[in-house]
């Protein structure tokens, strides 16, 4: 594997990242035009999230057909071209069939790009899924800074998705043409069509889930916390959330290097200490500075953790498409029902306390951070490049 590759598939992760977020800038656009009400909204965002969920552990079967290159190529046009959809729909069901398509698209097409990162990174002997994670967030913030750009300009959502979607296609074409031809060998033996979580994978995901409902519930409730709890601005809330974000994007671009000074173990530990810390602290903020700085904190804790289970458990397998596809389908609820966790203990008692039940989550991260240990894949070469551990 060469830099070539490792640029090539950073490249890959950018265009996946823009997918989204270039869509989630003309939701309002969606909303008006189909005059639909809260309930309405939420019933059709959450299409996404089920077409992925139920075709994620289909995804390494496709890879395995096809081979890492030509899957990845697939699914990522499909879910480039898919963002088109959805601004075309003239009703709610219309609107939900075209975001589960999406959602399909972009769940499979990340597991077959994850795995892709996976055998390029085993062929370097380093860490590189962390930067990878981090430039998919690089692209979300391009894909949303031209869509609030061109919604600025009142083009037509029809338009502009239109056209984004060609622009991804052209870029999506160009970068999975240059995946490495090492990289994309179908596995020898074939994989189940449909993969759940194996037993082996089972506490890399748990450690995943663990990340991803932390980051879920603080990605959804930063704003509302600091607009109520702190009873700041909405401009104050914005930029709460804004750091949070920046830290997420930037501590995922050098995880690698954390990774590899550190090993992964260590990480998760590390990790783990700064979310407790920056939950408790956000519980026990009244004013917007350390609330803010609770928040950061958590960003710090939760960034690398989720790429380095995927890669974690990519590389304790022969087969990285299918375990990869394991772990995600336990990590990927978590964003789900993060949010509405989050909202019911807040109904129940408090918003401090409901991230005072983040803390609870964070500490049991930590307590399993030994679960991402580097394991040698049973019948891998004696010869194969190992990451750095603790």
């Amino acid at each position: 594997m060469t830099r070539r590759d490792r640029v090539t598939i950073t490249m890959v992760f950018a265009v996946h990242g823009m997918v989204g977020a270039s869509f989630l800038t003309r939701v309002p656009w969606l909303t008006e035009r189909l005059d639909l009400s809260h309930g309405q909204l939420g019933i059709a965002l959450i299409c996404p999230a089920i077409g992925a969920f139920a075709t994620m552990p289909m995804a390494s079967g496709i890879v395995h057909k096809l081979g890492g290159r030509a899957a990845t190529r697939l699914l990522l046009m499909l879910s480039c071209a898919a963002i088109s959809l959805p601004a075309l729909m003239p009703s709610l069901p219309a609107l939900c069939a075209a975001l589960l398509l999406s959602g399909a698209a972009a769940g499979t097409s990340d597991v077959a790009m994850n795995a892709q990162g996976v055998l390029i990174e085993r062929g370097l002997g380093r860490s590189i899924m962390s930067s990878l994670h981090g430039f998919w967030s690089v692209g979300g913030l391009t894909g949303a800074g031209i869509g609030a750009a061109i919604t600025y300009a009142n083009v037509d959502a029809r338009i502009h998705l239109a056209g984004m979607s060609a622009l991804l296609v052209v870029l999506g074409l160009f970068f999975t043409g240059r995946l490495p031809e090492a990289a994309t060998r179908p596995d020898d033996a074939k994989p189940p069509r449909f993969v759940l979580p194996g037993k082996a994978i089972i506490g890399v995901g748990v450690v995943g889930f663990c990340a991803a409902f932390i980051e879920g519930a603080a990605h959804d409730w930063t704003t509302v916390f600091v607009a109520n709890v702190t009873e700041s601005s909405q401009g104050t809330a914005a930029l709460a959330f804004s750091f949070f974000a920046a830290t997420m994007a930037l501590t995922r671009i050098v995880g690698d290097l954390i990774v590899q000074r550190i090993g992964p173990v260590w990480t998760v530990r590390a990790s783990g200490v700064a979310a407790v810390a920056g939950t408790v602290i956000v519980s026990l903020s009244r004013d917007p500075v350390p609330a803010i700085a609770g928040f950061v904190l958590i960003g710090l804790g939760v960034a690398i953790i989720i790429p380095l289970a995927i890669s974690a458990a990519g590389r304790a397998s022969t087969m990285p498409a299918q375990a990869i596809a394991g772990v995600v389908t336990i990590m990927y609820p978590a964003s789900l029902f993060s949010p509405g966790a989050m909202g019911g203990v807040a109904e129940l008692t408090s918003l401090p306390w409901s991230f005072v039940m983040l803390g609870a989550v964070a500490l049991v991260m930590l307590g399993l951070a030994g679960a991402v240990r580097e394991k040698r894949p049973a019948g891998s070469g004696k010869d194969e490049p190992a990451l750095s551990q603790a």
